[in-house]
């Protein structure tokens, strides 16, 4: 059992690997006139953080995506690089 959960672990960090490096090559990208593609993507998620107040502590919520195409990539090698490897 503890074999299955970590193989899911690993699997998490290889895709958020995959879209952190994606996304840093896909703004990257976009600067240059024959790669702008790969930094076409969408953002969204809370635009104006949400609050919550209790009087002792004070917690505010907010998450926002910015996919792009590089990132896809990059989650998608990022998943093919963990089959090949477990």
């Amino acid at each position: 059992m503890a074999t299955k959960e970590k193989n899911i672990c690993i699997l998490i960090i290889f895709i958020l690997s995959g879209l952190v490096v994606g996304g840093l090559l896909g703004q990257l990208a976009a600067n240059v006139e024959w790669l702008s593609w790969m930094g076409f993507g969408q953002q969204f998620g809370l635009t104006d953080p949400v609050t919550l107040d209790l009087s002792v502590v004070k917690i505010t919520f907010g998450l926002m995506f910015n996919i792009n195409i590089a990132s896809i990539i990059g989650m998608t090698i990022a998943i093919i690089i963990y089959r090949r490897f477990v």
